[in-house]
């Protein structure tokens, strides 16, 4: 069967509390969904939002023109005469999403209008909108409290729009209230009812049901599935569209064009507009999701995969990773010194193991670039003695002047020294630094992410833990981490370890 995805993150998801994109931010996010990720539809704004909103689309649909991808952009309309039909021609969108009430308290109460009423309403505007050659979708707003009280009004409205030149009609769990068998028993009785239409279901997460209630309206019979990147929206959000494409992908016979390989991508993008952190744990997205943190899970896969499942992290362009720390144990370490090309005998594996979960059992993160530190420390080594080193730096920062830094640094028992200015004291010292390696033909890789961690509750004097994602030439990640009061300072310790680990 085949199953469409509508990616609503431009619009659904832009409600999430805090979260407005520019409209360079929305073309580069649509771009990226239906070029590289291949959703079958975007649902990229509500009309007459705003001025900035106008411009975003604006862009959107001339790109999409421009490309073939005009009828997958999608618009939300309100039934308001024309104002929100001639400000959708204006931003150069040709398909409408019009909203209509689905519950009948929501059209009594909210609009106080009777079903009859209403339904004259929806059909002057769709009449409008045929006369202009628009693609018209209806929303039934609040459609999943209707079916719980108030079905005769939506089977009403069902009777008298099937008749009505829609593409598609879609079925929102606008306050995210169902289960997954009512969303069943509620979305087969709705597509057996009226098999001739074509219908969508919008879920919302409130009780963090969205995934498990999009699959249960797919196994009904619905044929097209709504979802935000990330599961953005308002309140506790919508159906992620990473989780969704995956579970249907395993478990159903569903036929989707989605990219799985480009969800990751898509996901990290949004993640920088937004402002809105990836949860480390979030399924098929989160930065640990294909790491095992058991030794005994490690052991399992050294010996037969063994506790491998269908989400291989290679289909989202990702890696499997092994945890280091006090529950992991020598197989996890094993893992990790392999990737590294380090090989320890015996004894050594047992007292770099001991030191692991030593550190540990202190809350100190420990990760794979950590490991020929630890090694050196524990056996004293002296093929990992650091061979680059700071040796004094001044930092400056004054109101209404860049910040300078002054930076010594030993590169093999040879010292530099450079003095540079920038956006910050830690861009300043990074621009230092660029001068010394810039002669020495020494490359850095590029800073892709830079996250500071303060203790709940931390006073001014609390650690600061700065963990910087580093991508060398060759696009592999790492990452290194600094502790240290002072935010800039442990940043430097981060970048420090960077620059022997490279």
């Amino acid at each position: 069967m085949k199953i469409k995805i509508i990616d609503t993150t431009l619009r659904d998801g832009e409600q999430t509390s805090g979260v407005a994109y520019t409209a360079s931010e929305k073309l580069h996010i649509s771009r990226l969904l239906l070029e590289e990720v291949r959703v079958d539809c975007i649902e990229v704004a509500s009309a007459r939002v705003s001025a900035g909103e106008m411009e975003a689309v604006k862009r959107i649909t001339e790109w999409a023109s421009s490309t073939g991808r005009l009828s997958q952009v999608e618009v939300l309309a309100f039934i308001d005469g024309v104002q929100s039909i001639q400000w959708i021609r204006e931003a150069g969108a040709q398909t409408v999403n019009l909203l209509s009430k689905g519950s009948l308290r929501h059209l009594t109460k909210q609009l106080r209008k009777t079903p009859e009423e209403h339904l004259a309403d929806i059909r002057a505007t769709v009449e409008k909108l045929m006369q202009l050659g628009m693609t018209v979708n209806l929303y039934l707003e609040d459609w999943s409290n209707g079916m719980k009280h108030s079905k005769d009004y939506v089977f009403f409205m069902l009777d008298h729009l099937k008749n009505l030149p829609l593409q598609r009609i879609m079925l929102p769990d606008t306050l995210g209230i169902l289960t997954p068998e009512a969303t069943f028993r509620y979305c087969e009785e709705v597509c057996g009812r009226y098999s001739g239409i074509s219908f969508d279901f919008h879920a919302h997460n409130d009780y963090d049901l969205a995934v498990a209630n999009s699959l249960a309206a797919v196994k009904a019979g619905i044929r097209g599935i709504h979802a935000t990147v990330n599961g953005l929206g308002e309140r506790a959000g919508n159906t992620p569209l990473a989780s969704i494409v995956a579970v249907l992908k395993d478990h159903t016979d569903a036929e989707m064009k989605v990219n799985e390989e480009k969800l990751t991508i898509v996901g990290k993008m949004v993640e920088t507009f937004s402002g809105i952190r990836i949860p480390a744990n979030k399924p098929v997205v989160g930065e640990n999701v294909f790491t095992q943190a058991s030794g005994i899970h490690a052991d399992g896969d050294n010996k037969d995969l063994l506790y491998y499942n269908d989400l291989l992290p290679e289909r989202f362009g990702r890696v499997r990773k092994y945890a280091l720390g006090k529950t992991s144990g020598k197989s996890n370490i094993l893992k990790n010194l392999e990737e590294l090309g380090i090989r320890l005998d015996p004894a050594a594996m047992r007292r770099v193991t001991e030191r692991v979960i030593e550190l540990s059992d202190r809350k100190e993160n420990v990760t794979s670039e950590d490991l020929p530190y630890i090694i050196s420390d524990v056996l004293q080594s002296e093929g990992t003695e650091q061979r680059i080193k700071v040796r004094n730096y001044s930092l400056t920062v004054a109101e209404g002047l860049k910040s300078s830094a002054t930076l010594s640094l030993e590169v093999d028992g040879v010292r530099y020294e450079e003095t540079s200015s920038g956006d910050g004291q830690y861009d300043a010292f990074m621009n230092a630094l660029r001068k010394i390696y810039t002669p020495l033909n020494r490359l850095l890789p590029k800073l892709i992410d830079y996250t500071v961690t303060i203790p709940p509750g931390g006073k001014t004097d609390a650690l600061v833990e700065t963990v910087i994602t580093w991508e060398t030439a060759d696009h592999r990640e790492f990452k290194t981490r600094g502790l240290d009061p002072d935010q800039t300072i442990s940043a430097i310790q981060a970048t420090v370890k960077m620059l022997n680990i490279m």
